[in-house]
């Protein structure tokens, strides 16, 4: 090969790989002009133009499209330039793609159906602001407004006045933001969190329980019980967990039965079911374990390390003394 040699479409199209037609088009475009004809009028190329094709090759098959080519052959246009540009796309690209993939995922994993499959394409779909939004409406809906009180001090949202700031502003301060590029786990997160903002169960359970949290106040089991009481429940169900006892199975009878005749003592009460029953709510009432999942998943989308808090225990215990209060 030298630069005196002059070669056909058909030669071209051996050394490049692309196809004659192909080449026919970049060259009636004007992108790889023949250098010359043969007297029967054949198209010749000489070894400039070899190179003009084999780089036009290499910048389609980066995805860059024939003008932006035809400029940064002709050296209107700077290679580097471009190539940053079309980085960019690219990388716009790989994230929908990765959210797809994420998205797709979710779905296998959840085995969703048709309708709940486009639940989840769409709710991944908001913008940040959109997301925002709908915390936002989360919030007001909870807690009510800034504005909304009542006469009597007790905003719509049926929180006390008082409490309902600080609990709103927990709340925002913590607002989920799904990343750029989300891993499967935080798609997850986000589309259970979104569905469970718009439960008006959850909205209830969170006005019933958050205003102690942001208020930094003991729940009222714990400081009625008293911290030797507290901490031995805490260990005595931290053992039974750890041992795998199901609260719904007959292994937890042992543990519930020591704990509701402590608790029983404590206040005064015969430990009888409508005690047990009492002793499920207040402990329900204390760490919810709905609103400990809508934290957790909110840690999970943020990034955040998730930091294993005291609902495991009282949740464990509501379950079973649901389950052994009729016995």
């Amino acid at each position: 090969m030298d630069a005196t040699t002059l070669y056909s479409i058909g030669e071209l199209s051996r050394r490049t790989g692309l196809s004659v037609r192909t080449i026919r088009f970049y060259s009636d475009s004007g992108i790889v002009a023949p250098t010359t004809r043969s007297p029967a009028g054949y198209r010749r190329y000489d070894l400039d133009a070899l190179l003009r094709l084999e780089l036009v090759r290499t910048l389609r098959e980066l995805g860059i499209d024939l003008p932006a080519i035809r400029r940064i052959a002709d050296r209107e246009l700077p290679m580097a330039e471009v190539a940053a540009a079309h980085a960019d796309a690219i990388d716009v690209q790989i994230r929908e793609l990765q959210l797809r993939r994420s998205v797709l995922r979710v779905v296998a994993g959840r085995g969703s159906d048709p309708e709940e499959t486009r639940l989840v394409h769409k709710l991944t779909q908001l913008s940040a602001d959109e997301r925002r939004r709908l915390i936002d409406d989360f919030i007001a809906g909870t807690f009510g407004p800034a504005d909304d009180a009542s006469a009597d001090g007790v905003p719509a949202g049926g929180v006390p006045a008082e409490a309902a700031p600080a609990a709103a502003a927990m709340v925002r301060a913590a607002t989920p933001d799904l990343p750029e590029e989300p891993t499967t786990e935080q798609v997850a997160a986000w589309v259970e969190l979104a569905e469970l903002v718009g439960d008006e169960d959850f909205r209830a359970r969170m006005r019933r329980t958050l205003p102690h949290q942001a208020g930094g106040r003991t729940p009222g089991i714990e400081r009625e019980a008293g911290e030797e009481l507290t901490a031995f429940t805490r260990q005595k169900v931290a053992e039974a967990t750890e041992a795998g006892v199901d609260p719904h199975g007959d292994g937890a009878a042992p543990v519930i039965d020591e704990l509701v005749r402590r608790y029983a003592a404590a206040f005064a009460r015969t430990p009888d079911a409508e005690f047990r029953d009492w002793l499920a709510q207040r402990f329900e009432e204390a760490h919810d374990p709905r609103v400990d999942r809508y934290w957790r998943l909110v840690w999970i989308v943020n990034g955040w390390q998730v930091v294993p808090g005291l609902t495991p225990v009282y949740s464990w215990l509501a379950r079973a003394l649901r389950h052994q209060g009729g016995a």
